[in-house]
């Protein structure tokens, strides 16, 4: 096991962390940014299979989230605005007249404070921030803590946890984009997904939450057998043209079930195990990443379908709608929430 630390771009820290196999992830201390997470294909070959700038100061501007820790809400809040416990919410617009990953100002742009630890076994760095009352519209003192682990197991844990002395609303996750393939010229169509969720959140023509959930049944979102990206993404499917061929939508967990996602990549022989106790899951196919955008390793201009989200995480539909998993944090109450990206190979 080993830890590098860096200075970057505004003396920011790079923090690198690495297990005795070869597998290394490196995190900033601005917005929790994951740039790289690099694991062995069935050939041992090294790759980094997230997307990431080529120029770390990229990240200061970074519209699309890429690798980004997402705070305090993630996801869109329709009209920037809501009511909770008597009190009124109003946030920033930041997507027309929607609040989207929680404004300008969000985790995405925090500069946290990062202590790194290490044992024989696992490597990691804790990240903390303080978000005081009224602060981008939300209320109540909040204490947040995000700590990053890599284990000899070839797992990458994130644990989410937050106090605040207000009733709030709070949902966290992490923005990274994956591409098993490892070398961002070849988009994810033939990424392999399995799921197990047997609902999926509508979605309007603003990308926002009908209020209605549907069954995934006979649709392009049944991946409980396990499909490839490619087989419904242009699908005559409403749901599917809404978000530009692709998906964007939120996958409810049943309780019933283990809240877990394969993702297989033949070529590479590289398979991701996602392991959560959030509810639910939004899944984004990058349908919006621009052509132009200054990816590493990108060897064509092409940003759509160059990578896939995970975004595990509550609904902030729950906000508007009733029966949606909740973002609401009681006051004096513990969130407490990890996500395990675990990765190996198969010939």
């Amino acid at each position: 096991m080993h830890i590098d630390v860096q200075d970057v771009h505004k003396k920011w820290k790079l923090f690198t962390l690495t297990n005795k196999h070869g597998m290394r992830v490196s995190i900033l201390n601005f917005g929790g940014i994951i740039t790289d997470i690099s694991v062995m294909n069935k050939q041992g070959v090294l790759e980094n299979v997230v997307l990431g700038f080529k120029d770390v100061a990229d990240y200061e501007h970074n519209p699309n989230y890429i690798g980004a820790l997402i705070g305090p809400v993630a996801g869109r809040i329709e009209n920037s605005n809501f009511q909770l416990g008597g009190k009124k919410f109003s946030l920033e617009a930041n997507e027309g007249p929607h609040h989207l990953h929680g404004g300008s100002g969000g985790f995405h742009q925090v500069v946290w404070q990062a202590t790194s630890f290490q044992t024989t076994e696992k490597v990691g760095v804790r990240l903390t921030h303080f978000r005081p009352d009224g602060e981008g519209g939300y209320h109540g003192n909040l204490d947040v803590s995000v700590t990053y682990t890599v284990t000899n197991d070839n797992e990458l844990i994130i644990d989410y946890e937050a106090e605040s002395d207000q009733t709030t609303a709070l949902t966290l996750t992490n923005h990274s984009y994956f591409n098993l393939s490892g070398h961002r010229a070849t988009p994810v169509h033939d990424h392999h997904i399995t799921m197990n969720s047997k609902q999926f959140i509508e979605l309007d023509q603003a990308l926002l939450p009908t209020g209605r959930k549907r069954d995934v049944s006979q649709t392009p979102f049944d991946f409980r057998k396990g499909r490839k990206i490619v087989d419904k993404i242009e699908s005559v499917d409403e749901q599917n043209k809404r978000v530009d061929h692709g998906y964007d939508h939120y996958f409810i967990f049943s309780k019933a079930d283990q809240n877990r996602v394969i993702v297989k990549e033949a070529t590479s022989g590289r398979v991701l195990t996602i392991t959560t106790d959030q509810p639910g899951m939004v899944m984004y196919t990058a349908n919006g990443l621009p052509d132009d955008i200054d990816i590493e390793t990108v060897e064509h201009e092409q940003g759509k379908y160059m990578g896939i989200c995970f975004e595990t995480q509550a609904a902030p539909a729950s906000l508007h709608h009733d029966g949606f998993p909740s973002v609401v944090l009681p006051a004096g109450e513990t969130y407490a929430k990890q996500t395990v990206f675990s990765f190996h190979s198969e010939k």
